[in-house]
């Protein structure tokens, strides 16, 4: 008998956390290492923000807050929901935890038997499926390939639902492929789910305001009022404002759903820290001209590796219109062979042997569901990122 829970047996470690590891790792060992692996942009915190976490903490608000977080940030979401979405909700439909990551794990904790299927389109970020697993559910896959600009098609969403059907997670812009579903995608996809009264949807828009060439972001309850009252809406504070380390995650959904969730969450973290909820009521009351300025520079960074990408040997790199990804195939680079004689099988051979000859680090298309493909962030230095693709030309320049 082990001492470890079996549920764990059935996930894994999350595969961009541990090459990011893997990629520190090598750097404390002297390798000279670019790694691509993390969502975290490189812009500080503004100002303003931290600004408002030292006020806090001058002022005393240091100590318990609320579960589901302050009445200053509760209402600071809220006037987000309306001024972004034209979604309207109250205090008690509003959820806080650490993080996008943890609302997502309350709400199935709080949700799923045994049994319970999730629709989830794939390429998907590496933590849905596990989550959906560790409380006994059933993660259903939904194939989005490139040729389709990796997203679902309403008939696809049809042909996955059955009666075991709970919930449809949904994110757009979308880690890993930086895809984004249109206002008449969500319309049409709406359509299916209005026949489908059981199937509830957890929406993650984290990405929410990171997207260019014009592209007009809406989320699902905005654009189908009719499934508001079975969606989670869910955002953060990670990406756009920078604030990956201050761990604040909100949502909001109807007021049972609120309830279970802020149950689980009561017997858990309790509530993310009092600071960062300062610093957020600042981040989504405050000025917000910081974020066209650093779109700015992520299109720039995505039209570079793109371009750079597509000239390496083996590799197509679609354009993506939000958050800050690609996700090239490499499939003209399988069953090629490195100069030490290593046949590329896959996507995980490839960045394996990539990060080994030439020091990039990046996570392997299988982690997201889709192969063969890679994931590259391109949230980190433009410098970084023009050496880094001149090393996967360098690389895939090498395979015979």
């Amino acid at each position: 008998m082990t001492f470890i829970a079996d549920r764990l047996s059935a996930i894994k470690p999350s595969p961009t956390i541990a090459v990011a590891q893997k990629a520190r790792d090598l750097q404390a060992a002297g390798r000279n290492i670019i790694s691509l692996g993390a969502g975290e942009p490189d812009f500080d915190t503004p100002k303003h923000i931290i600004e408002a976490a030292k006020k806090a903490m001058d002022d005393g608000l240091t100590r318990y807050t609320a579960v589901n977080g302050t009445a200053e940030l509760q209402d600071a979401i809220i006037g987000k929901f309306k001024r972004d979405n034209d979604l309207t909700y109250t205090r008690n439909e509003i959820h806080v935890s650490c993080g996008g990551k943890p609302v997502l794990f309350n709400a199935m904790m709080a949700t799923i038997n045994p049994g319970d299927e999730v629709i989830v389109p794939a390429p998907y970020w590496v933590s849905y499926p596990d989550i959906v697993v560790l409380f006994g559910g059933v993660p259903v896959f939904v194939d989005c390939p490139k040729d389709a600009d990796f997203k679902m098609t309403p008939a696809q969403l049809e042909g996955a639902i059955t009666p075991k059907t709970k919930w449809l997670v949904f994110n757009s812009p979308s880690n890993p492929t930086g895809s984004c579903y249109t206002e008449a995608d969500m319309k049409a996809l709406g359509e299916v789910l209005k026949r489908h009264p059981q199937v509830w949807v957890m929406t993650d828009d984290i990405y929410e305001h990171l997207t260019y060439d014009g592209f007009k972001f809406t989320t699902i309850a905005q654009v189908v009022p009719e499934l508001k009252a079975r969606t989670l809406t869910v955002n953060g504070m990670s990406k756009a404002y920078c604030m990956t380390g201050w761990r604040v995650g909100f949502a909001g959904g109807p007021d049972n759903l609120i309830k279970a969730i802020t149950k689980v969450q009561s017997q858990s973290i309790t509530h993310t820290s009092s600071i960062s909820q300062a610093a957020a009521v600042a981040a989504l009351n405050g000025p917000h001209d910081f974020i066209p300025t650093h779109n700015a520079i992520f299109k720039e960074r995505r039209d570079l590796v793109v371009s750079m990408l597509n000239q390496a040997n083996g590799i197509s790199c679609a354009t993506p219109e939000g958050a800050f990804y690609v996700y090239p195939s490499i499939a003209g680079t399988l069953g090629r062979k490195t100069p030490t004689g290593k046949v590329i099988g896959n996507d995980e051979d490839f960045v394996t042997e990539l990060l080994e000859a030439e020091g990039v680090a990046a996570v392997h298309g299988e982690a997201f569901g889709l192969s063969p493909h890679f994931r590259i962030s391109y949230a980190t230095g433009t410098d970084l990122l023009e050496d880094a693709c001149q090393r996967i030309q360098r690389f895939c320049g090498s395979l015979s």
